[in-house]
């Protein structure tokens, strides 16, 4: 059986995130109290199989905060049931939700007359601590649109086939902020930059010219190899300690060319070697 819990803050994608899995097969339930969770497990999940057998729960601040904090408890009395729970956690950079509620006009669950928006994402925040530090995915939506957000989750919730590990390479640009929800991040601006090449500069990584390019620099090749090699050798141990995601982020200045060139050749390299292997161009549009 397999459980798929969502949290995160208002705002971050949540209702997108649950509305995916529908119409993936899930059967979703939103904003179940987490008092009545280990009722659910034992008395309607576990009593049919059938309807339940992918189950997926989005839970949120509304809960009373003792209920919060006991979480861990919790997830560790769903997965000795035998049940396989994945825990998704969502956030969006503070600027960015507070612009999506000013577009949207719709009232956070925590304001009140006397507590702002920004004051009650920060308790918010803090009251699904519980949830961000057990997260098996974590997801930045700040830079992710509904059509990105549906594909990402569909590619990491899908089947993972013999092997239990998935990784996600992303490309990313430093000058639009570091992904947060990455395991691992590599700094690519220290190699050569297309983008100085005046005939390149109109392509992106994906493309032939700019691909025949990176390929003809040697210290791209030994920055490859270098990472690859890292990989190759601590992702098993990832596998071994039960970790069923990966989340790998390559960055350059823009995350056009360096980034994406070199987050396309490994999402290849290794899709002969892990099942399960998914690939993001952040800054691409």
């Amino acid at each position: 059986m397999k459980l798929v819990i969502i949290s995160g803050l208002s705002g971050s994608g949540k209702s997108i995130a649950l509305d995916t899995l529908e119409d993936s097969g899930y059967y979703c339930i939103d904003n179940l109290p987490i008092a009545l969770l280990t009722s659910f497990i034992d008395h309607v999940m576990l009593e049919d199989r059938q309807t339940y057998n992918k189950t997926a729960i989005g839970i949120d601040a509304r809960n009373q905060p003792d209920n919060l904090a006991d979480f861990p408890s919790k997830l560790k009395f769903i997965r000795e049931k035998g049940i396989e729970c994945d825990v998704i956690y969502m956030y969006a950079d503070e600027n960015i939700i507070l612009k999506r509620y000013s577009e949207t006009r719709r009232r956070h669950p925590l304001t009140t007359e006397t507590l702002p928006l920004r004051e009650a994402l920060e308790i918010e925040q803090q009251l699904l601590r519980p949830f961000a530090v057990n997260a098996d995915i974590t997801i930045d939506t700040s830079f992710t649109h509904y059509h990105q957000l549906r594909d990402l989750l569909k590619n990491r919730m899908g089947e993972k086939g013999s092997s239990s590990l998935s990784i996600l390479f992303q490309s990313f640009g430093f000058k639009y902020g570091i992904p947060l929800d990455a395991d691992f991040v590599f700094d690519a601006r220290s190699l050569p930059n297309p983008y100085w090449v005046s005939e390149l500069r109109g392509f992106n990584g994906k493309d032939q010219p700019v691909v025949s390019f990176l390929q003809g620099e040697a210290i791209v090749q030994e920055f490859l190899h270098d990472i690859g090699q890292f990989i190759e050798r601590w992702a098993p141990r990832f596998e071994s300690d039960n970790r069923s995601y990966l989340t790998i982020a390559i960055g350059c200045t823009g995350g056009q060319h360096r980034s994406v060139f070199l987050v396309e050749a490994l999402s290849k390299h290794f899709k002969s070697k892990i099942p399960n292997v998914i690939t993001r161009h952040r800054e691409l549009r």
